[in-house]
């Protein structure tokens, strides 16, 4: 390859530039490559980009504003000098083909196929915005006077409707006008709410030192505070104290047990207690032998006998039964 004179590129020894206009034209390529290999057709390959969510036919699948495709970009007529591009890609989920094209009339795209548009438009009139004027409406404001009247008393009536709204904004406006006072006043606020928090740190980091804790405190309420008022606490007695109160309670019981003091802890231990003095007495009485008379009932009521039985006074109560001897005198 020569380099021509007056320039840094290199060029074929055959090249012609009457002839052959460019490198491109040199190579019989197109200046945008593969994106222009159906341009023959009409079509040229751009970038696209979503304009808004839709869901896609083919996959049921959801494709956000703003993801991007190569698509095929033709032009398919007119909106008055305007052209109407159609743009064709493939979604990157299935093998479905979505077909969008350009609305100069509403200034939006609109789905041919492949797709349906998730319905989230801004409505101007719903909202009470101020609406543009039609192309035809405007037309007849300045052709048609009467059109023109009717409009202008139209026109008054949503002022009237309006200027108490307008009114009170306007009020608002002047009453936030003062930039200086606006700024003092947020200032004070703010030093003042952080007044309040630092105060209210060192109480609560007070509290948690006193209690030795180690948790976030809430804030105090009043129905906290009541319910605390209701709360008495006592220290526990000392050692000595209870000692001295389980002597004056054990001083104080009866020495002779009653049923009501057997079911509980003390009349129990005023039993054991009993028990242990009978066996005591038993013991310095010595093995002597008492002799207990025990009447023996047969079945023959005509012919009782009379037995005489000896036991040991260590193992049975000094205290005779004569239960049954009573019984019998009654008879």
């Amino acid at each position: 390859m020569g380099e021509r004179k007056g320039t840094n590129k290199y060029y074929p020894p055959d090249f012609d530039p009457a002839k052959h206009g460019s490198l491109n034209g040199y190579h019989k390529t197109h200046a945008l490559r593969e994106r222009a290999r159906k341009l023959s057709q009409g079509i040229l390959i751009i970038r696209f980009e979503m304009p808004y969510n839709i869901w896609c036919d083919g996959c049921k699948n959801h494709i956000g504003m703003g993801v991007r495709y190569n698509a095929e970009k033709k032009k398919v007529g007119n909106y008055f000098t305007t052209p109407i591009y159609r743009f064709r890609m493939k979604c990157h989920l299935c093998v479905n083909y979505i077909e969008m094209q350009t609305d100069p009339a509403a200034c939006d795209y609109v789905i041919v196929s492949g797709a349906s548009r998730k319905e989230e438009r801004w409505d101007m009139a719903e909202n009470e915005q101020i609406l543009t004027t039609e192309r035809e409406e405007k037309e007849k404001l300045e052709t048609d006077a009467m059109f023109k009247l009717d409009h202008g008393g139209k026109d008054k009536e949503k002022l009237n409707k309006a200027l108490p709204s307008l009114l009170e904004l306007q009020d608002h406006q002047a009453a936030w006008k003062d930039d200086f006072q606006l700024n003092s006043a947020l200032r004070r606020k703010f030093r003042i709410e952080k007044k309040e928090k630092v105060e209210k740190e060192e109480k609560d980091d007070a509290v948690r030192a006193r209690t030795n804790l180690s948790i976030p405190l809430l804030p105090e309420r009043e129905q906290d505070k009541r319910l605390a008022a209701l709360l008495s606490y006592q220290t526990p007695d000392s050692y000595e104290d209870r000692q001295r109160s389980k002597r004056q309670e054990i001083s104080s019981r009866s020495w002779f047990g009653t049923t009501s003091t057997a079911t509980t802890p003390g009349g129990l231990l005023h039993k054991l207690g009993l028990q242990g003095k009978e066996a005591a007495v038993a013991k310095a009485l010595g093995p002597s032998r008492t002799p207990l008379i025990c009447r023996k009932s047969d079945t023959q009521e005509s012919a009782p006998e009379v037995e005489t039985i000896e036991r040991d006074a260590s193992s049975s109560s000094l205290v005779p039964n004569y239960s049954d001897s009573d019984s019998d005198h009654g008879k």
